[in-house]
């Protein structure tokens, strides 16, 4: 398979060469025929790694989970059922399963790391007195989050405590970009001077 950042983009419509097209490919790719999944790759891998890069979130993972898809059009294409849906609908569902899978894999082994590091892991000397220093610097940034505006408020929380990026928190605020990162960096400079943080 060729990389996806050789793959044409293909034309708008779902289907590339309509739903005839993509369904006739996957009759011929049943039948082992290369060509016919060169084909059905160069016009739907655009559109496949998109949707699996959206579940993911991460580009290499996207791009493994792309060619196993296409790996299991190759091993599968003779299930198709073309009374069932389309082509198209088929692929991006076998897609995004294993992009689903991806996911929830990634997750589990997360949870495995974080329950064995909690069994094996000695814990700080003094927990008490560090867990009291965090509940005391909570308070201070809550108290300093208080003398923000609003608006400044709700774009500093979206940035820093919801994990969005400016053009993100400026798309949730319907602003532009350019206001929404002037938002934060005032917030920001007022969260200092509240907190009597010397930069």
């Amino acid at each position: 398979m060729r990389p996806l950042s050789s793959v044409p983009s293909g034309d708008s419509s779902p289907e590339g060469t309509g739903s005839p097209g993509l369904a006739g490919l996957l009759r011929r790719i049943a039948r082992g025929d290369e060509a016919a999944f060169a084909a059905l790759y160069d016009q739907t891998a655009a559109r496949v790694h998109g949707l699996v890069l959206r579940v993911v979130r991460d580009r290499a993972q996207a791009e493994e989970v792309t060619q196993e898809a296409f790996l299991q059009v190759w091993r599968q294409a003779s299930r198709y059922d073309e009374n069932l849906g389309s082509a198209h609908s088929w692929l991006l569902t076998l897609a995004h399963r294993r992009a689903v899978d991806r996911v929830r894999s990634a997750e589990s082994a997360g949870r495995n790391d974080t329950a064995y590091h909690g069994t094996t892991h000695s814990p700080p000397h003094d927990t008490t007195a560090e867990a009291a220093e965090s509940s005391l610097e909570a308070r201070r940034v809550h108290a300093a989050l208080e003398t923000l505006t609003a608006a400044q408020r709700e774009a500093l929380q979206l940035a820093y405590f919801g994990g969005y990026t400016h053009t993100e928190v400026a798309a949730m605020l319907d602003l532009p970009v350019g206001t929404a990162k002037t938002r934060i960096r005032d917030g920001l400079i007022r969260l200092r001077d509240a907190m009597g943080v010397n930069q």
